[in-house]
């Protein structure tokens, strides 16, 4: 019998990738979006979900085991991107990143684990980012959302073990996607004490701009559903980003930080 998959942000970019992919694979998926009805051609199937509801989560999780009655995997993909000096960004959109990267995750989870217990199966994978890893300037709040969810699997797979589900980390580098679209940046401001913000801005669009294809992501998540006992953390991206991880567990934080500042250049 085909596992069926929920995928949430599965409309575009990575998770799109990802639901296209694995339905090749004989897969049954289903995709999230807060406006599905955009979506009546899309490749799989999208469900409404928006991960700062929890109502609208629970509708969606329940639409999908009254269809198939099962849930096997759960890939929470939906996130979005932020820029800017941490002293300069609202509260408010750091809260939303952190409801939309953090807490909207956690309560997928919540929604789909009764149904993984009662199935005694299920596989639960989070996208987080290479740069949750790491405090990355101008990037702060980004990875401290994922670099948090990274720390909420640790503690999960624990809590999890006595009721065969596993759950795992998949942390993409830089792919081309629209995520600089959905993203919010701190606008440049002329009387802003942070002048190199500008600059690193700029590195960071010219990077997805020019990196590889999500599918290398896609098929790193088969290769987790097919591995009988998953392991914590998967990278994938190019190799100095996957490196750029080794490093700053082999090297002193000082010297790691200037390895930082000098690649942005500030």
């Amino acid at each position: 019998m085909s596992k069926v998959i929920l995928i949430t942000g599965g409309s575009s970019g990575i998770g799109k990738s990802i639901g296209e992919y694995l339905k090749q694979h004989g897969f049954i998926v289903y995709g999230t979006s807060r406006s599905p009805e955009k979506y009546a051609n899309h490749p799989f199937k999208i469900v409404g979900l928006d991960v700062k509801d929890v109502s609208s989560i629970n509708n969606a999780v329940a639409e999908v085991i009254a269809n198939e009655g099962q849930i096997d995997v759960l890939i929470n993909n939906a996130g979005v991107g932020i820029t800017g000096p941490i002293e300069e960004i609202p509260e408010a959109e750091i809260k939303n990143n952190f409801d939309t990267n953090l807490f909207g995750p956690i309560n997928v989870i919540k929604a789909v684990l009764p149904q993984m217990r009662k199935q005694n199966s299920g596989l639960v994978l989070n996208i987080t980012s290479i740069a949750g890893y790491m405090g990355l300037p101008y990037r702060g709040i980004y990875s401290a959302s994922k670099g948090a969810l990274e720390l909420l699997t640790e503690a999960f797979r624990i809590e999890l073990k006595d009721f065969n589900i596993y759950m795992a980390n998949i942390a993409p580098g830089d792919f081309a996607t629209n995520i600089a679209a959905g993203r919010y940046h701190e606008p440049l401001k002329k009387d802003s004490p942070y002048k190199k913000y500008g600059s690193v801005l700029k590195d960071i669009d010219d990077h997805v701009d020019n990196s590889g294809d999500p599918i290398a992501v896609a098929k790193t998540v088969l290769k987790v559903i097919d591995t009988k006992k998953p392991k914590t953390h998967y990278k994938v991206g190019d190799f100095m980003q996957k490196f750029s991880i080794v490093l700053k567990f082999l090297l002193p934080d000082k010297i790691y930080e200037k390895m930082l500042i000098n690649h942005y250049k500030l």
